[in-house]
């Protein structure tokens, strides 16, 4: 969901395990795959395929359902997370299931991050 800019302060650390996040234009056919369980608060993620990269976490809203396992991009995306340390000042944009779209401060990076690992100022 959009979201009018806000600040936010990193109070965990995150890093990324996913050095080559998935990421595509609207349109793009995708091959959907199994949907994120876990204990964290990180409800409609489904595990994509697309042509030419690993596969990658996509939220259901970025998901067009075409039939069984088949769909398309709704819209522009990427999986990229951004890595951050305690004491970071960031400034979040896009809130989806649990997670964030933000850039440092200086914008110098992006990516998405835990809003768990998160409060804001």
């Amino acid at each position: 969901m959009k979201m009018d800019s806000k600040a936010f302060l990193v109070i965990t650390v995150h890093s990324s395990e996913y050095p080559d996040p998935i990421t595509f234009s609207k349109g793009t056919p995708l091959t959907v795959g199994e949907k994120y369980v876990g204990e964290e608060d990180w409800h409609d993620w489904f595990f994509c395929h697309c042509t030419g990269q690993q596969g990658g976490w996509v939220p259901a809203q970025i998901i067009e359902w075409m039939g069984e396992g088949e769909a398309r991009a709704r819209e522009d995306y990427t999986a990229r997370e951004l890595n951050v340390q305690v004491g970071d000042q960031l400034r979040g944009t896009r809130a989806l299931n649990g997670w964030i779209w933000c850039e440092k401060a200086g914008g110098s990076a992006s990516g998405w991050v835990p809003l768990a690992n998160l409060r804001e100022i």
